[in-house]
């Protein structure tokens, strides 16, 4: 079996090697930029880390493995756009580098070759890879309409914002873990596991985003830190802060809430005070560990043998014990 590491490295040099030759070029310049930019590149390693687990070819099912992290990539860029952030893998987004409408056009065609690439898998798996990752593209959307109906809301329950992080970011982990099982032949119930642990390893990986933009290091994080306070994102940390803060912190952070003119770091600097009087990144870490749990319980419901499934468990602990 290919370690993460091994299978990291086959899905760079797999990017590195799409050719580009449409035209007109500028169209397809910053899909290159924003696949050059680097990564993790967590959904093409777990998809194909759920297929390692049943078989060894994985070079057979790259190209669908690449459309997935075309596909993530395409929301980002739309991400950054509507979020208006300057910098991601520290380096400009496109918008900033190009313009907004480059960005728009860009990222259509980037959904375009997530498609397209997507749909090189095995013809006898082809509708039920197009009927998952579809299906998928949809809840994400839905994740990211939450997410924006949010921003005009003091009153996300916690319960609404797990809902919207599932859609937004775990479903496509999941989706991953579960498109590798099927290309692999799995048994179902074996997909339908690796399933639920992609989507509760991605809930965990979320809130640990959540945690990381206010308390993690720029160099390391590689976005600015205190972006999500600053457009007053609603993250497992606001919205717990709202829902626990005594009367003068409630004042406070609703002034802050409701503040158009202010000073960047001022506001950074206050509402994470407010975070920690309350006990915001105990209650953060304490949530991140009870979805790992649920993951591991996840795992454990495949049917292989454990030293099997070991690499993939590793993997996991790596994405959880980040600091980027």
């Amino acid at each position: 079996m290919y370690t993460s590491a091994q299978i990291l490295e086959k899905v760079n040099a797999a990017l590195a090697a799409l050719p580009y030759d449409r035209c007109p070029q500028g169209l397809y310049a910053p899909v290159r930029y924003v696949l050059s930019l680097g990564g993790k590149r967590i959904r093409p390693v777990l998809m194909l880390m759920g297929y390692n687990l049943y078989r060894d070819d994985v070079e057979s099912i790259m190209m669908p493995a690449l459309g997935l992290e075309t596909y993530h990539n395409y929301t980002l860029l739309h991400d950054d756009l509507m979020d208006r952030a300057d910098v991601r893998r520290g380096q400009p987004t496109v918008h900033k580098k190009w313009n907004e409408n480059q960005a728009i056009l860009s990222g259509d065609s980037m959904l375009v070759l997530a498609y397209q690439r997507m749909a090189q898998c095995p013809a006898g798996k082809l509708p039920s890879v197009m009927a998952l990752f579809t299906e998928t593209a949809l809840e994400i959307g839905e994740g990211q309409q939450y997410d924006i109906e949010f921003e005009t809301r003091n009153d996300v329950t916690e319960d609404e914002y797990i809902e919207m992080i599932r859609l937004k970011t775990s479903v496509l982990l999941a989706c991953a873990l579960k498109l590798g099982a099927m290309l692999a032949g799995a048994p179902e119930s074996d997909a339908a596991a690796l399933y639920d642990f992609g989507e509760q390893l991605g809930l965990a990986f979320q809130l640990q985003d959540d945690y990381l933009d206010v308390y993690g290091d720029f160099k390391v994080f590689g976005k600015r830190i205190g972006g999500d306070i600053l457009c007053n994102k609603k993250t497992y940390m606001l919205i717990n802060a709202l829902l626990h803060a005594d009367e003068r912190q409630r004042r406070e952070l609703d002034r802050w809430l409701a503040a158009t003119h202010y000073d960047e770091d001022e506001k950074i600097q206050t509402v994470t005070q407010l975070y920690n009087e309350i006990g915001i990144p105990q209650m953060a870490r304490r949530k991140i560990e009870h979805y790992y749990q649920l993951a591991e319980q996840s795992l454990a419901k495949v049917n292989l043998p454990e030293e099997r499934k070991q690499l993939l468990w590793q993997y996991a602990q790596q994405m959880l014990n980040r600091q980027s």
